[in-house]
């Protein structure tokens, strides 16, 4: 199932890392670096309403959808995630509310306003996507995705066109996913419609989900506090800066991470309900070899390319800064990944989720308080260097915490050769002249790309190799037969 789910999402990732780069280099070029910080902390308001009312509910239908299939009761667990969703809703009128009274200057209100009314159909469509995940419905799964990201990214860009300023990417990411509802509607209310609601099943799930809530609540403290406090301590301006060079770096490493996470957790939980322990951790293997092999270079890569990518892909006025930024912000995005896709899978499958809330708020109060302490003192750097730290800590808590839950695990020797490979790779990257822009990162990336795959491959690292013939041969068997 995992290997399935790789190869299906794979497409869908490809157009999130192409749309999020496209991204970038569109609204940082439409937008002012005020309106960009706009929409940076309208994003970030979304992401907090959104996770701290609804995500509880979404990670209940993803992790109990399977259980529910093999018992065939499916159709009362999606009458109990459907009316849980109904009921919700009243939360975002009053959101709306507040950010309409509150004294916000009126860009900013509007981009907040936006993302609150964003919700909604966002959420409805993110029940319809994690059934289909869960399912092994990796087709429709990766259509919706595609759907949502493409339509958002066009819608948006046109709006801000318009002068819609930091409004409008959210009100295309509303848009866009108003439009895939016609596709998943008919299906999913009729299976939650044909089942019965039962209150000890919502129950249930959110004995299991909120804390999974509340810890992602803290990983958005920990993602979004240093734009806050440097809107407070400087202005939006840093805040585009800022959020600029942390969409390129995280983004980029993001677009990995949600791939193979789409793919590697429902096979985990398919692996843990079929095979029990010894099957989850011969899959949870695998996945962290991938996992490792994929993310360190890629992390690697982006600091060393950092100037010429920020020079191609962000406008003018705000490149320079980002290019300062996307080291530090690729160094947190492979601590924060590893973290979130690989060591917090103990904590759900487990279903030890309050754990999960304890490991994330070591991370979380360190972060609020370096900000509090640095961002003053030393601006900008005061915030960069905050964030990896932070993701440090928390991922050696998760570790810790989630041993004691469902020890996964690490698979060192691939660790260590993935590390070997990209320091090689960053000393021959290292040597290429600053010729800025097209040429040096082009000359970079695929001089870096060439050295680490040479060397894994004669490594045989994660025996990637050995996998790949014994995948060709099972599929020659299977054709010959």
């Amino acid at each position: 199932m995992f290997w399935r789910g790789v190869l299906g999402y794979l497409p869908a990732n490809l157009v999130q890392g192409v749309v999020g780069l496209l991204t970038i280099v569109t609204f940082t070029r439409l937008l002012t670096p005020a309106q960009f910080g706009d929409y940076a902390l309208g994003f970030s308001v979304m992401s907090l309403i959104h996770t701290a009312v609804f995500v509880w509910n979404e990670a209940a239908m993803a992790r109990f959808w399977a259980g529910s299939a093999e018992r065939r009761d499916g159709a009362d667990h999606s009458a109990a995630v459907y009316g849980a969703w109904v009921l919700l809703l009243a939360v975002l009128p009053l959101a709306a509310l507040v950010a309409w009274l509150w004294p916000l200057h009126p860009g900013l209100k509007y981009a907040v306003l936006a993302g609150i009314a964003a919700i909604a159909p966002r959420t409805l469509v993110k029940l319809a996507q994690e059934r289909r995940r869960a399912a092994g419905e990796v087709r429709a799964s990766a259509l919706l995705d595609m759907g949502q990201t493409l339509g958002g990214f066009a819608i948006g860009a046109g709006l801000a066109l318009a002068g819609l300023g930091g409004a409008a990417p959210l009100i295309g990411a509303g848009l866009a996913a108003m439009a895939c509802l016609p596709f998943v509607l008919p299906t999913d209310g009729r299976l939650a419609v044909s089942g019965r609601l039962g209150l000890a099943r919502v129950r249930a799930h959110a004995a299991y989900g909120l804390p999974v809530a509340l810890s992602l609540i803290l990983a958005l403290v920990l993602a979004t506090t240093d734009r806050f406090l440097l809107a407070r301590f400087l202005d939006e301006a840093a805040v585009g800066v800022y959020h600029a060079g942390y969409s390129l770096a995280n983004r980029t490493l993001d677009v990995v991470f949600i791939w193979l996470g789409a793919a590697g957790g429902p096979a985990l939980v398919m692996a843990l309900e079929r095979g029990g322990r010894d099957a989850l951790k011969t899959a949870a293997q695998e996945q962290a070899q991938l996992m490792v092999l994929l993310t360190l270079p890629a992390a690697v890569g982006l600091a060393m390319v950092a100037g010429p990518l920020a020079q191609l892909m962000i406008g003018p006025a705000l490149s320079v800064g980002a290019a300062h930024v996307t080291p530090w912000i690729a160094l947190s995005g492979l601590l924060g990944g590893l973290t979130t896709y690989y060591f917090h899978q103990a904590f759900t499958l487990s279903r030890r989720t309050p754990l999960l809330l304890v490991a994330m708020t070591v991370p979380a109060l360190a972060n609020v308080a370096l900000n509090l302490v640095l961002i003053p003192r030393f601006g900008l750097d005061g915030a960069l260097w905050a964030t990896p730290a932070s993701y440090a800590l928390g991922l050696a808590a998760s570790a810790q915490l989630g041993g004691r839950s469902l020890a996964l695990p690490i698979p060192w020797r691939t660790v260590g050769q993935a590390a070997g490979a990209s320091l090689a790779m960053a000393l021959a990257v290292s040597r290429v002249p600053a010729l800025g822009g097209l040429p040096e990162l082009a000359l970079k990336a695929g001089l870096g790309a060439l050295v680490y795959g040479l060397i894994i491959a004669l490594l045989d690292a994660g025996a990637l190799r050995s996998r790949g013939h014994a995948t060709l041969s099972a599929r020659l068997a299977r054709s010959a037969a």
